[in-house]
């Protein structure tokens, strides 16, 4: 990472907070509808499901799939002119949630949709990413 160009991070918002919250504490946390049991990701003021307003926060397991990917070779930011190529992955976590991330730990050329993955964190001053590996 360029010190010049740091890559933007995320900052919570008032719906969010508790996931980034978990994320600092090393869980990936989600919000989960206590009506119909459905698990939803972005944080949202209903479910999309049942659309009750009910929800209480729960740590997710963690594993998932790779739903896609795609690597950027493009650098349209300078923050990440360090590390392109990088990929940009969508993961479905074993609760029905898919979350844009990134596969780390492996090749680009080696990741494949199917592929099951395990979330780890990556920790900045105030924020952690959550990040898959392989399983």
């Amino acid at each position: 990472m360029s010190e010049d160009f740091p890559r933007p991070l995320p900052e919570a918002d008032e719906t969010s907070q508790e996931f980034w919250d978990g994320a600092m504490a090393g869980k990936l946390m989600l919000m989960r509808c206590t009506e119909c049991g459905l698990w939803r990701l972005p944080s949202r003021p209903h479910c999309d499901g049942c659309l009750s307003d009910q929800f209480t926060w729960e740590q997710a397991s963690g594993r998932g799939a790779v739903r896609t990917f795609g690597v950027m070779h493009q650098k349209y930011h300078p923050g990440w002119a360090a590390i392109a190529p990088y990929n940009v992955t969508i993961v479905e976590l074993e609760e029905g949630p898919r979350l844009p991330t990134n596969v780390v730990g492996i090749p680009n050329d080696q990741i494949r949709v199917g592929m099951p993955v395990i979330v780890e964190f990556e920790q900045h001053e105030d924020v952690a990413l959550p990040k898959f590996r392989p399983a």
